[in-house]
């Protein structure tokens, strides 16, 4: 059999994203940007007019955002580290769901922090991408890291015998987000997750 396998989102979970998409656009477009249980769409409001941002202005504005800043991402504390240990014994896939014109600017950027693995770029529910990666490399054990509960669901229904970890690795937004119902267990740094995946994938 193969080494294990940890799929793993990125932002938050390897990297800081929302507070610096809010910081940009405070300072770009003085959007005020308030997620509560990591909803976007009714999250950024003019600081003009206090008019709620619409929805369909919302994704264009998340596009621009890592077309042009995602030098400003930060690592999530103990990312490096958790990612290291776990190498030693395991493959690593990031798995992002971005569109597929970001992939060449998140592998540069995560190279640029020190993180070289296999990125990929996914749209949607993320369970078929883990099915298809869990066929083509057929692990002895697989973990799922991500920090939205729909993806859970869904590697939930398509790749049940994964092992799935629900992290929100940024503070500012982890108190308002319950527990994902299909993960199986619920941490948000990774000085304790470490062990956690380590434990699954051995």
């Amino acid at each position: 059999m193969n080494r294990p396998l940890m799929i793993t989102d990125c932002d938050e979970v390897l990297l800081h994203m929302v507070r610096h998409f809010g910081e940009w656009l405070d300072e770009a477009h003085g959007i005020t940007f308030k997620p509560e249980g990591g909803v976007f769409a009714t999250a950024l409001t003019r600081q003009a007019s206090g008019e709620l941002v619409p929805e369909q202005e919302v994704w264009p504005l998340l596009d621009g955002f890592f077309m042009t800043e995602m030098a400003r991402q930060t690592l999530v504390p103990g990312a490096d580290t958790a990612l290291d240990r776990i190498a030693a014994v395991a493959d690593i896939v990031i798995l992002t769901n971005l569109q597929d014109w970001c992939h060449a600017g998140r592998v540069a950027q995560l190279q640029a922090l020190g993180i070289r693995h296999r990125v990929i770029c996914n749209q949607g529910g993320k369970g078929v991408a883990v099915a298809r990666l869990i066929g083509e490399i057929r692990p002895r054990a697989a973990v799922f890291v991500d920090d939205l509960p729909i993806h859970h669901a869904s590697v939930a229904e398509y790749a049940p015998d994964v092992h799935r970890l629900h992290m929100v690795a940024e503070p500012a937004i982890a108190d308002t987000i319950p527990p994902a119902p299909d993960a199986h267990a619920r941490i948000d740094d990774w000085d304790r997750a470490t062990d956690w995946v380590l434990a699954r994938l051995a």
